[in-house]
């Protein structure tokens, strides 16, 4: 596990997801604890998972800022994006390790985050009208349309326009691309069917004594399906003549 999560990587990702598998590590008293898995479309159009790391639901940019050095001195020297669930102080390792690096905040949970403040009668309502925001054309648009939810229901929900507000700068970078590039980028898709297959493996061992034996079981889930650490999906990817990047899952 150890040579495999020291391992060289490539020196460029066009996109980075990162999201969080929870384990039951006993530390004392049982507690959920994240373990943060990396994954990255290569330029081939291939998954590959980058590594795992253990963290305390706590994490902030000092955290991130460790995880991201680490895979930069791997030897990745440019990503294009990097895709997430909103993680606090993210943004700016990012910024530090990879400074042209575009920050994208999953859609989805986006919307899962704004039910938490709805009550369950009103998510088909509010789902309908943030739907022309996320679907939006253009940026312009979209602020237009999140306008328009935000004079329905600001005034019943001023958590979920506050939610949006703040997300805003990491939501909109999805809406610079094509449709095709839009539906690999805005959400972690792409990392949660490899996350699924882990939860799965990890589900049957109940909790772990340690944190280490937790990282050696999701280590060995992915090895399991696959031995290489890459997943199965494939993209396509090209470059327009107009200089934008193309890209259709296969």
């Amino acid at each position: 596990m150890a040579e495999w999560q020291n391992r060289p990587l490539d020196p460029v990702y066009p996109v980075i997801f990162i999201d969080a598998i929870h384990v039951k590590i006993r530390d004392g008293a049982v507690a959920n604890r994240p373990v943060h898995v990396a994954l990255a479309v290569t330029t081939e159009g291939l998954r590959e998972v980058l590594g795992l790391w253990a963290g305390d639901g706590g994490e902030g940019a000092k955290h991130w800022l460790h995880i991201l050095t680490e895979i930069k001195n791997r030897g990745v020297n440019d990503v294009l994006m990097l895709v997430c669930d909103g993680l606090k102080g993210l943004p700016e390792a990012v910024e530090t390790v990879w400074p042209p690096a575009i920050v994208q905040t999953c859609v989805v949970h986006l919307l899962r985050n704004s039910f938490r403040y709805a009550a369950r009668q009103d998510w088909d309502k509010i789902a309908r009208l943030l739907k022309p925001v996320y679907t939006a054309p253009t940026e312009e648009a979209a602020l237009e349309r999140f306008a328009e939810f935000a004079d329905a229901w600001g005034r019943k929900y001023p958590a979920i326009v506050k939610l949006w507000e703040n997300a805003w700068e990491e939501f909109t970078p999805f809406l610079r691309f094509d449709t095709e590039i839009r539906r690999i980028v805005c959400i972690t898709n792409a990392i949660e069917s490899v996350n699924a297959r882990i939860r799965r493996a990890v589900k049957s061992r109940g909790h772990f004594p340690n944190e280490q034996a937790a990282l050696k079981c999701v280590y060995m889930a992915i090895m399991s399906f696959d031995p290489t650490g890459k997943g199965q999906a494939r993209w396509t990817m090209r470059w327009k003549t107009d200089g934008r990047l193309s890209a259709a899952r296969q």
